[in-house]
């Protein structure tokens, strides 16, 4: 489907889709290039991990690439593109997985009517398990979709949204593996302090959570069935359960969520700033 795949950028986000694409052979090695800004060690890093063609020369990067993939801070964007923009081809698909950056804004900055697809996944696709939202931007076919959602179902779960809730998505599944890792720290901490050892901890907490998300995936049952199901009354569930309710947790959560969500729509406030584009 695809003969070359180019990354603009070089993060943990592009190392995570360049690692689950290469795992499920979806793409070989020879088919993935990768530039950035201007960090040599990290390219040096991502080609000997993976062997795959990492270059400072971004017309040799970029030429006859098929799809592009966006993969740089929100921040950096305007910078990137305007750095590589010449090299574009207007038959090549534009992926973005810059948090808070609209399609249109993408078309804005490299500066034609151009197929943009934006994604939004999150570092579980190194592994196959990412969660990741896509939409398209007005310039992009169902066709164009399709193939995106192809390559990004080969490290994991993939649902097509609206692009108004793209923010959303960021502030839900995009970050939302750091707040279950946050949760696990704390459990770890508190199981260690009440006498166990760390490594029987960390097994334990960890295929809990496993388990509790193949619970919600194959069961059927709704989180809040799930949870009442092993709450049983005056039980040591119910105990700490209480005690997160004391703590105002779920809307904690919820607050978690908005914070995040506020923050990919500011970044793309920021953008709009940069661009001169309507809305991100």
């Amino acid at each position: 489907m695809f003969k070359k795949v180019a990354f603009i950028g070089a993060g943990s986000m592009a190392e995570a889709l360049i690692s689950g694409m290469i795992q499920t052979s979806f793409l070989q090695k020879e088919q993935i290039f990768v530039t950035n800004k201007n960090n040599q060690e990290r390219l040096d890093r991502l080609s000997e991990r993976y062997k795959i063609q990492c270059s400072q020369d971004k017309a040799d990067v970029l030429t006859d690439a098929d799809v592009i993939v966006l993969s740089m801070k929100p921040y950096d964007v305007k910078v990137a593109i305007d750095a590589v923009k010449d090299y574009f081809q207007p038959h090549q698909l534009v992926v973005s997985v810059v948090a808070g950056v609209s399609t249109d804004a993408v078309s804005a900055l490299i500066g034609y009517e151009t197929p943009v697809v934006r994604a939004m996944p999150n570092t579980s696709a190194s592994i196959g398990y990412s969660a990741t939202a896509i939409t398209k931007g007005q310039s992009a076919t169902r066709d164009h979709l399709n193939k995106v959602e192809s390559l990004f179902k080969t490290i994991g779960t993939t649902a097509i949204v609206a692009e108004e809730d793209m923010h959303t998505v960021t502030g839900i599944s995009g970050s939302g593996p750091a707040y279950f890792y946050y949760m696990v720290e704390a459990m770890e901490k508190a199981a260690v302090e009440f006498g166990l050892e760390p490594d029987i901890a960390k097994d334990l907490i960890t295929q809990t959570v496993i388990g509790a998300g193949e619970m919600l995936k194959h069961s059927g049952e709704s989180a809040a069935t799930l949870r009442e199901n092993i709450t049983s009354p005056n039980g040591t569930t119910q105990a700490g359960l209480e005690t997160l309710a004391q703590h105002d947790f779920q809307n904690m959560m919820m607050a978690c969520v908005k914070s995040a969500t506020e923050r990919s729509i500011e970044l793309g406030g920021e953008n709009k700033n940069e661009t001169g584009t309507k809305e991100f």
